[in-house]
C-alpha cells in the first residue's frame, strides 16, 4: 500500500522534457525543475536567438540564466531509485476525445502525444519521443508541448518552419522568405514574442486596472442604488406622515369652522326667537289698545270720551327699535373659506413645482463632464458688472465644470 502511494506521487519527480525521474535536478528562474542535461539541451537550441524559455510555462529569459541544483529533489529522487520504483512498468495513456494522438503509434488506439517537434512537424508520445533525447542530431530539434496547430508554424510557400518575424509586413516568415523581405525590419519570432509578451503584460495590467476600476464603480453604484432605495422609502414614509398630518389639520379646521358656524347660528337664532316672542306680545298689546281707542273714538258720550282720552292707556315698551342686517349672514364665511382654498391651492401649486423639481434632480449618477462648447454652455449664466463700482481687480476662477459665467462690462 505504501509503495502504491509513492507511485501515485512519482509524476511530480519526473522531468517534463524526458518524462523520466529527474537526473541531477536543477531549477529555472520561474521555479520549474528539469534534468540538467534536458534543460541545457533545450537552451542550447535557443542560443542562436538569444532568448531562453521554460518548456512548461514559456516564460522567457535574457540572457541565459544560471541553473541551480535542487538538493532536496535530488535526495528524494535518489530514495525513489533505491526503492526500485523507477522500474515500475509504464502506464499507457491512450489519447481520448480532445487529446492529440501520437503520429508514430500504430493500431486502432494511439497513445496521447506529450511533445511536438517543430522541425519534424510530428507529435510524439513518451515512447516515441525518446530518440529526440538520445540521438545527437535530433537533440537540436525544437520541442514544444503537444499542439494540433503544427501546420500554422510552417510557411505555406516553402514548407519551412517560420522562425522570422517581419515587423514591416506584420507577419511570420521562414528563412527562404527573406529574399522577398529585403530591407524590412525583421527579427526572430522568439525575440518578437518576448517584446510582444511585454506589451501583452502591459495590456493585461491595463485591463486588470480597468477591471478593478469598474468593479469599484460597480460596488459604488450598487451601494448608491441601495442608498437610493432606502432614501426613496424614507421619503415615501415621510410624505405619507406629513400629508396625513396636513389632511388631519384640514379636517380639524373644517370641523372647527363647521362647529363655529353651527354655534353662531344657534346663538343668533335663539336671540332672534326671543325678540320675536317679545315683538308678538307687544303687537298683541298694541292691537288691543288700538281696538279700545277705536271704540272710544265712536262714543257719543262727551264726558266719557274726555275722561278716557285725557288719561290714555297706550302701552309702553322697553324693547329698543330693531334693525335687521342685510340677508347675507354666513356668505362672508363662505367667501373667507373660498379665499383660503384659493390661497392654499396656489401655495400648494408653488410648493408642488418645488417638490417635483427637487425630486427630478435626484440622480444616482453625476452628470457627464461637458466636452463640447454647447454642452459647457448648458451650465452658463450671464453676469453684468458696472465698472464704476468695481474698485478691485476682477479674478474669475472656474473651479469645476458644473458652472460657467459670461461677463459683460457696461
Amino acid at each position: 500500500m505504501a509503495q502504491q502511494g509513492v507511485l501515485l506521487d512519482q509524476d511530480q519527480f519526473c522531468c517534463s522534457v524526458c518524462l523520466d525521474l529527474l537526473k541531477e535536478p536543477v531549477n529555472t528562474g520561474c521555479g520549474h525543475s528539469y534534468c540538467r542535461s534536458c534543460i541545457e539541451g533545450c537552451w542550447d537550441q535557443d542560443d542562436k536567438r538569444g532568448v531562453y524559455s521554460c518548456p512548461q510555462c514559456r516564460q522567457t529569459f535574457t540572457p541565459r540564466p544560471a541553473l541551480r541544483k535542487n538538493g532536496m529533489l535530488a535526495e528524494v529522487v535518489e530514495k525513489l531509485k533505491k526503492t526500485g520504483l523507477q522500474a515500475a512498468p509504464p502506464v499507457l495513456c491512450y489519447a481520448g476525445p480532445g487529446d492529440i494522438a501520437c503520429d508514430f503509434c500504430t493500431g486502432t488506439r494511439k497513445q496521447k502525444a506529450l511533445m511536438s517537434c517543430l522541425v519534424c512537424l510530428v507529435s510524439y508520445c513518451k515512447t516515441h519521443l525518446q530518440p529526440h533525447y538520445d540521438i545527437p542530431g535530433l537533440k537540436k530539434h525544437k520541442l514544444v508541448k503537444a499542439t494540433a496547430q503544427l501546420q500554422e508554424n510552417i510557411c505555406s510557400h516553402h514548407g519551412k518552419l517560420m522562425e522570422v518575424y517581419c515587423r514591416t509586413d506584420q507577419k511570420c516568415i521562414c528563412v527562404l522568405c527573406m529574399d522577398e523581405h529585403k530591407g524590412h525590419d525583421t527579427l526572430s519570432v522568439a525575440a518578437e514574442r518576448t517584446e510582444k509578451q511585454t506589451q501583452l503584460g502591459m495590456s493585461q495590467q491595463k485591463v486588470q486596472q480597468r477591471v478593478q476600476r469598474r468593479e469599484k464603480e460597480l460596488k459604488e453604484l450598487q451601494q448608491a442604488v441601495e442608498s437610493l432605495k432606502r432614501s426613496a422609502q424614507e421619503a415615501a414614509e415621510d410624505n405619507e406622515r406629513l400629508f396625513t398630518e396636513l389632511i388631519r389639520s384640514l379636517e380639524k379646521w373644517h370641523t372647527e369652522v363647521k362647529e363655529l358656524i353651527k354655534a353662531q347660528a344657534k346663538a343668533q337664532v335663539s336671540r332672534a326667537e326671543g325678540l320675536l316672542e317679545q315683538l308678538e306680545q307687544e303687537i298683541a298689546e298694541l292691537k288691543r289698545e288700538d281696538t279700545e281707542l277705536e271704540q272710544l273714538s265712536h262714543t257719543e258720550d262727551h264726558i266719557h270720551f274726555l275722561q278716557s282720552y285725557s288719561n290714555p292707556s297706550v302701552s309702553s315698551s322697553d324693547l329698543p327699535a330693531i334693525v335687521v342686517s342685510p340677508h347675507q349672514y354666513f356668505g362672508y364665511v363662505s367667501e373667507a373659506v373660498s379665499e383660503l382654498r384659493e390661497k392654499l391651492q396656489g401655495f400648494l401649486k408653488g410648493q408642488w413645482t418645488k417638490i417635483s423639481s427637487t425630486v427630478n434632480t435626484v440622480d444616482v449618477l453625476l452628470p457627464p463632464e461637458p466636452k463640447t462648447r454647447e454642452q459647457f454652455l448648458q451650465y452658463s449664466c450671464q453676469l453684468t458688472l458696472d465698472p464704476n463700482t468695481a474698485h478691485c481687480n476682477l479674478s474669475l476662477l472656474v473651479h469645476s465644470h458644473s458652472s460657467s459665467c459670461i461677463l459683460t462690462l457696461i
